[in-house]
């Protein structure tokens, strides 16, 4: 047998990481079919079958991982152990941002960027998922939290506030009394915001939600379609407002604990592209703040 390509090992320890050739070839930054060509042709070359394809993903034969307990952790340690030689120093940037905050925020001033520097080229990608630097090749990521992940450099961009936001039409046709927010008809989300927001304002606290949502997105197109009255989280939802999707219920902003950050490995500080995208993006994130501060201040909505 020919000596095994070090790149069909890497795509066979992310697909079994990731039980998903979809999500897997996302983080490799290749096509479904490429990725399983790839575990196809090492599959050939061990005369093995490595995974059971099936309705819940991809799952280890009993072959697939016994190869994956020889060589899994192997491979992640030499694929570290590269990534310092592999810093470029060329104009292309990758950045892995949630979705909320990319077409929400980041998009709307890409213009900006690109009439300052047209030498960019940006490669975004869109995800919920906390992006392992060591394993992907992504230069930056976009996250939102406290502020704290390990193995990285954690920069706060700014803060978040929250309000009660409703569509026009539900605001016209319930006419929500902004003094009892208990007899709203909210929508919730699994950070379960709102009882910070009754606890912070003292408000009587709300029995049941008319529906739940495990996303902002979908929380907000809810929101939208005027099925109740979301707690905005004003990154989010203030290009709603200002389009008149949304309208601010009351004057009353909350400062919540997590805050939005640039994150990156220290080795793409090496790379001039990144630099140049990092200090665009750092003032952005400060006249951003600065025009949070006067919105929720004054009260303006």
């Amino acid at each position: 047998m020919s000596r095994l390509p070090l790149s069909q090992l890497h795509y066979f320890v992310q697909v079994a990481g990731f039980g998903n050739l979809s999500r897997a070839a996302a983080a490799a930054h290749i096509t479904v079919s490429a990725l399983s060509h790839q575990v196809r042709q090492l599959e050939q070359r061990l005369g093995r079958q490595l995974f059971e394809r099936g309705p819940r993903g991809m799952e280890l034969t009993r072959d697939g991982q016994r190869l994956l307990d020889a060589v899994g952790d192997h491979v992640v340690d030499i694929e570290r152990a590269l990534l310092d030689y592999q810093c470029r120093h060329d104009l292309r940037v990758s950045l892995t941002a949630i979705p909320g905050m990319l077409t929400g925020w980041l998009v709307p001033r890409l213009a900006g960027l690109v009439r300052l520097h047209p030498e960019l080229q940006l490669d975004l990608s869109s995800t919920d998922a906390v992006v392992d630097f060591d394993r992907e090749s992504m230069d930056l990521g976009l996250r939102y939290g406290l502020g704290s992940w390990p193995g990285v450099i954690s920069e706060r961009l700014f803060g978040e506030w929250i309000i009660p936001v409703a569509a026009p039409a539900l605001l016209q046709a319930r006419q929500l009394d902004p003094q009892r927010p208990e007899t709203w008809p909210l929508l919730g989300d699994s950070a379960d915001k709102w009882r910070y927001w009754f606890e912070q304002t003292g408000a009587t606290p709300a029995t049941r939600y008319v529906a739940e949502f495990d996303n902002v997105d979908s929380l907000q197109r809810a929101a939208v379609e005027g099925i109740g009255v979301a707690l905005g989280r004003m990154v989010m939802a203030q290009p709603l407002i200002d389009a008149g999707l949304l309208q601010v219920i009351g004057s009353v902003y909350l400062q919540i604990p997590e805050s939005y950050h640039l994150v990156y490995p220290p080795r793409s500080l090496q790379h001039e592209g990144v630099r140049k995208f990092r200090d665009w993006l750092s003032g952005e994130a400060a006249l951003h703040e600065a025009h949070t501060q006067r919105r929720v201040g004054t009260g303006i909505d």
